[in-house]
């Protein structure tokens, strides 16, 4: 079903519904997206390797809990 047909269709359920119940129908506008999506930060080379780097530390660190759980 293409748009064109979509709003025929609404059209003509809109209009049996005021002939048969009387009813009155209010029809909105559809909210339009904006234009330019928020701005995001692309991270930089240093930003990726210090990132590399908390990741090693903190394996580093879980390694190490573990051989003092192991000792204890």
């Amino acid at each position: 079903m293409t748009k064109e047909e979509l709003r025929i269709e609404l059209e003509r359920q809109a209009q049996r519904y005021k002939e048969i119940y009387g009813g009155e129908v209010t029809t909105y506008a559809a909210k339009s997206e904006p234009d330019r999506k928020p701005w995001r930060k692309k991270p930089s080379l240093q930003d990726r390797v210090f990132h590399e780097e908390l990741q090693k530390m903190e394996k580093e660190q879980a390694k190490q809990n573990e051989l003092n759980q192991e000792q204890i």
